[in-house]
């Protein structure tokens, strides 16, 4: 029997770490794990990392989220607070509020994201807003999962930038396996952030 404590473990290697479109690990393949830790209330904490490119010394990014989540009729909230962390260089660390507002559609689902930086000085003593939506729908009578999504951000990592993505994951003999087409509309001169196809390959523990 499950007791009011869950833990649960993943690890994801993929061709590219994008990032609201912008790739952080220049095009390079990056692993990915992930511990998190959920309690019946709905307060959960997930730890998560990768590699990243070379920033000042640093190749390693760590996320820390501190978060709740909680249904309310077919409406599930999700509110939460990530520390972006990167050891070595931690002139670059930051810090978000996070929220999400998700529904069943069908056998699928959509979700309204938001993500909020206050004014830090490691961001350059502005504030950022991206708001973005999601979907998942999986198809019939396959293992076969489509999922798209859009966002806008503006303030400290780029005034009236958007991303998109459309994708499918397959789920075989315990593990899914991703394709996923990324774009954004701003690359910030980062030579492998233009339009590319993302591959990945995860597992949960």
């Amino acid at each position: 029997a499950s007791g009011p404590i869950d833990a649960s473990f993943s690890l994801a290697v993929v061709s590219d770490y994008r990032f609201r479109g912008v790739s952080l690990s220049n095009g390079k393949v990056a692993v990915q794990p992930e511990v998190s830790i959920s309690h019946e209330s709905g307060a959960y904490l997930t730890l998560w990392g990768s590699n990243v490119a070379d920033n000042g010394g640093d190749d390693i990014e760590l996320d820390v989220t501190l978060g709740y989540s909680k249904e309310f009729g077919k409406i599930t909230a999700d509110v939460g607070v990530v520390g972006y962390f990167y050891p070595g260089a931690s002139g670059l660390n930051y810090g978000e509020v996070l929220g999400s507002l998700s529904t069943a559609v069908g056998k699928g689902s959509v979700a309204m994201n938001v993500a909020y930086a206050p004014k830090q000085n490691n961001i350059g003593s502005n504030d950022n807003l991206y708001l973005g939506v999601s979907g998942e729908m999986p198809v019939a009578d396959t293992p076969l999962t489509l999922n798209a999504s859009f966002g806008r951000e503006n303030g400290a990592f780029g005034n009236r930038k958007l991303d998109w993505s459309v994708g499918v994951d397959f789920d075989i003999e315990g593990f899914t396996a991703g394709l996923k087409y990324i774009d954004t509309s701003r690359t910030f001169g980062l030579p492998k952030s233009g339009a590319t196809a993302v591959f990945s390959v995860s597992k949960e523990f």
